[in-house]
């Protein structure tokens, strides 16, 4: 079993698998990484353990992405990210580094992983453990009971084969595909993830439970692969944390790694076109009309966009510019930050709103492409365990994000965004906080148009393309670029998918298709910019 599978594998946190990265030296490879998210910061990491020379650039001011800090009248709001499952993930790009994650980030446990509200009132709490799990579902329906049981069963095997098997293999040609058709298959991948746990499950508010995990990856339970239920054991399995100071703590210090392996940070400056020579990336042109040479490129920036606007159309014969559009892509987010000098004791860390419809909203949203007059509800109080993230422990810090359709809606969100953001207030005044109004001491939006403005997410799409069973694996944009030599891709556009372990995964993926640093001939392309 390999090093990268024996960490998969392991259920033993304190076991220390930590290396010395390769120096890199002046005749390394080069590799510039375009873009900041996690799945770049990663990527970045990886590569420079592995001896290359890397050059990473964000159009931002930060690090992060969509895991980007905001600070605002001595708040401080993560942008995106805020469910850290499988830390294991982290862990290995420190311990690639000689380092141990938990010297410079803390993660502590939240428990329950999400309160979960229905319309009517009624709350389900949804942990790990599988007796309180089974409490909470015999209060709904006792018959229910075994059924999840089984459900948990299923989950466990497709976590198995759909995690930990193909989680970071790569799926660059069509061989590798069709050798998993049978475990597919035996999988019931053909089902969504709405009708496998229907499958087990017939109380109405447990289905819901049971299902809404695609949400946080972009997806519609109703047309997304059941593959994904393996959510549901890779949560019970490692659990749900939170990284104290937030997700931008862990971004931070993914940002130092890189300083100590010698890379270069560039930020506040944009790509603006990969170089491709004789069908091999060469490089990248930025705004202030600099090229930085390459060996290789990695783009972490939004694969529909990559394709679309930074390559070339007589360098794409794959993803031509008909093809890239034609693609599902995943629904958007309207996002509210804000902070109430007041607290909120009663709220967990985790809680899930629902409003009075389920699928009919979710059709709404991902087929009809319509902004709804009702919503569901996702809200983030980090301060239940970190007091720091608001000014005083007087004060409560929050989060809240609604699901809505990507800019084809029509949506024009310069006029849209205060009047959704009441409504957004007025539901949570009546649900969860109460006399919210009355509290507000500081607010931040964050809309479609902004995930497009700032993120360059095609469409406006917060998670790239929906993780259907025809847009997953093989189907989805690959790691290795099919159009362009030297080329790869990390993300939540590529394989596996979206989310932190998703995009965490993807960078793993790039151990196995990019060569060792002696394949490449030897270069003296300079890590700083040529104008």
């Amino acid at each position: 079993m390999s090093w990268m599978n024996r960490l998969v594998h392991r259920d033993d946190a304190s076991l220390n698998t930590r290396t010395e990265p390769v120096p890199a030296t002046e005749e390394s490879p080069h590799a510039v990484v375009i873009g900041a998210g996690v799945g770049g910061l990663a990527s970045a990491i990886r590569l420079g353990a592995r001896g290359f020379r890397v050059t990473i650039v964000d159009r931002l001011d930060q690090p992060g992405g969509r895991a980007r800090v905001f600070e605002q009248d001595g708040f401080t709001f993560d942008a995106g990210p805020t469910v850290i499952t499988a830390p294991f993930l982290f862990d290995e790009l420190w311990e690639m580094c000689g380092r141990e994650r938990a010297d410079d980030v803390e993660l502590v446990p939240v428990d329950p992983f999400y309160r979960i509200r229905f319309d009517d009132g009624t709350a389900f709490h949804y942990t790990g453990d599988r007796e309180r799990m089974e409490q909470e579902i015999a209060r709904f329906s006792e018959e229910d009971v075994e059924g999840y049981r089984r459900f948990l069963e299923k989950s466990e095997e497709i976590f198995e084969i759909g995690f930990e098997e193909l989680g970071h293999v790569p799926f660059h040609n069509l061989g590798d595909m069709l050798r998993i058709v049978p475990a597919m298959m035996k999988l019931e991948s053909h089902r969504t993830v709405h009708g496998l746990v229907s499958k087990y499950i017939s109380h109405p508010k447990i289905r819901k439970v049971l299902s809404f995990h695609p949400l946080l990856v972009g997806g519609n339970p109703f047309s997304t692969t059941s593959i994904y239920t393996l959510i549901a054991f890779l949560e019970r399995k490692w659990g749900v944390w939170y990284a104290m100071g937030g997700t931008g703590a862990l971004v931070q210090g993914m940002a130092d790694l890189l300083d100590d392996l010698g890379a270069t940070q560039r930020y506040g400056t944009e790509v603006t076109q990969i170089q491709v020579e004789n069908g091999q990336a060469s490089g990248v042109t930025l705004d202030t009309g600099e090229t930085i040479p390459a060996d290789l490129v990695v783009s972490n920036a939004d694969v529909g966009w990559t394709y679309r606007h930074l390559i070339e159309s007589q360098h794409r014969t794959t993803w031509t510019d008909r093809k890239v559009e034609n693609m599902d892509y995943s629904m958007s987010l309207f996002v509210w930050y804000f902070g109430t000098d007041r607290t909120y004791e009663d709220v967990e860390h985790h809680t899930i709103v629902l409003g009075p419809r389920y699928k009919g909203l979710l059709d709404d949203i991902f087929e009809e492409k319509t902004l709804a007059d009702d919503m569901s509800l996702y809200l983030h109080r980090p301060t239940k365990n970190d007091p720091s993230m608001a000014p005083t422990e007087e004060h409560d810090a929050f989060y809240v994000l609604s699901p809505v359709p990507h800019l084809d809606s029509g949506t024009d969100w310069r006029q849209q965004a205060e009047p959704y953001r009441q409504a957004v207030e007025q539901r949570l005044a009546e649900t969860e906080l109460p006399g919210l109004s009355d509290h507000l001491v500081t607010s931040r939006m964050l809309t479609p148009q902004e995930f497009l403005d700032d993120y360059k997410s095609l469409k406006g799409a917060a998670f790239s393309i929906e993780p259907k069973l025809t847009q997953s694996a093989w189907f989805r944009p690959h790691n290795e670029s099919e159009d362009v030599e030297h080329l790869y891709f990390a993300g939540a556009g590529t394989h596996p998918g979206a989310g932190l372990p998703g995009v965490l995964s993807s960078a793993r993926v790039l151990d196995t298709i990019v060569p060792d640093r002696d394949a490449f001939a030897p270069t003296r392309a300079s890590a700083e910019s040529v104008a």
